[in-house]
């Protein structure tokens, strides 16, 4: 039966392709690897697999270090459960993404399992679940959030598992709020009275960018006018918003520092307006931009000036750097939380269970079937 639907399928995905996302050929570059370590093929690699299940996950970027930790957390989970999972890397790119699905739907993939690319529009994610549908096969988006009804009640072999998007702001918020209540003198390095910062988003149109972006400011401030202290204010008086965009949409930390590297040439205490905290919706570029503030002198431990800098994942890299007084402190998002919550879906596929199946101990939406995996705080004081 999976072959006809293959068949079909590729028939379908002949005209589809045609208006696949914005117009875009079909790619000749998808990279797929079996466990994230060899060349994949219908074959399946060297490794061999205790379950028939073709699993097949898609990667919006493996250069993301969030994305590596959950990648590595799966393979890892899967291969304990016999199943060896194909890896794709969109490398950033939807076009590249969608193709790459559309040819593992051919090759007879059992379950699509995606991080998308796109997320300031629900078309690519619409365009796999009718791919998903005609093939009769079950999709689980995952760490990058997707509509309710346009996406995931559209189709009811169709699941996500995520985040509470808002919640990594307020923590976030939380947390710089009360650091700075904490340290407010020795943070405002020109002692005027007030904490200048600037702030990395990452990518327009991005739920979790979004939330991060409002939340961790607005929290912040909250806590800092209720402790008799002023806003916080935008490094740059004449900006049009107030962040820095990572224009390749990759929040990463390449992008982070070297808007720092830019920006420290006209903001330092030289000139007697240094940038003064430093909030970053993802550990990348929290570690990009603590590279150029060390590049000139800051955020070197041994007594040296830190300049407050916060992030999003509680990465190992990023833990490291707060255990060692360079970073201030990220909001974990975890990774190996994310992948066993996944992979609970994965199981009940196996087991020819409903998607949903086994879920009462997570916490899940109650008019759409996403499950979200909470969000902690990380100042290094402990170890998770």
């Amino acid at each position: 039966m999976k072959k006809k639907l293959a068949l079909l399928l590729a028939s379908v995905m002949a005209i589809g392709m045609l208006a696949g996302c914005g117009g875009a050929p079909a790619s000749t570059a998808s990279t797929a690897t079996s466990g994230g370590t060899s060349a994949a093929s219908t074959e399946g690699g060297t490794a061999t697999a205790t379950s028939d299940l073709q699993v097949d996950v898609f990667y919006y970027d493996f250069s993301d270090i969030y994305i590596s930790s959950v990648r590595a957390a799966m393979d890892e989970q899967l291969k304990a459960m016999g199943i060896e999972p194909k890896n794709w890397d969109a490398a950033g790119s939807q076009p590249t993404q969608t193709d790459q699905v559309k040819t593992a739907i051919t090759a007879g993939s059992d379950l699509l399992i995606v991080n998308i690319v796109e997320t300031s529009t629900s078309d690519p994610a619409k365009d796999i679940v009718e791919a998903a549908r005609a093939a009769d096969i079950p999709v689980i988006f995952f760490n990058r959030e997707v509509a309710d009804n346009e996406v995931i009640n559209s189709y009811e072999k169709c699941a996500f598992v995520g985040t509470n998007a808002p919640d990594a702001g307020h923590m976030q918020g939380e947390m710089i709020g009360e650091y700075l209540l904490a340290n407010y003198d020795a943070v405002d390095l020109n002692g005027d009275g007030t904490i200048s910062y600037v702030l990395f988003k990452g990518q327009e149109g991005n739920a979790e960018a979004e939330a991060r972006t409002q939340y961790a400011v607005e929290d912040a401030n909250k806590l800092l006018t209720e402790g008799g202290k002023p806003e916080l204010v935008y490094y740059d008086s004449s900006a049009s918003t107030k962040y820095l965009v990572d224009t390749a949409g990759k929040w990463s930390a390449q992008a982070a520092n070297d808007y720092m590297v830019s920006l420290l040439g006209s903001y330092n205490e030289g000139n007697n307006n240094m940038v003064e905290l430093i909030i970053c919706n993802n550990d990348g570029m929290a570690e990009g931009a603590i590279s150029a503030l060390q590049n000139v002198g800051y955020n070197n431990g041994e007594g040296t000036t830190i300049i407050p800098v916060f992030g999003v994942d509680a990465t190992d890299s990023a833990k490291a750097l707060i255990k060692a007084g360079n970073m201030t402190g990220s909001i974990k998002q975890d990774a190996v939380g994310m992948a066993t919550t996944i992979n609970t879906l994965v199981k009940n596929v196996q087991d020819g269970a409903d998607l949903m199946a086994n879920t009462d101990q997570f916490v899940v939406d109650s008019d759409v079937d996403k499950i979200r995996v909470p969000y902690q705080m990380y100042d290094g004081t402990s170890e998770e």
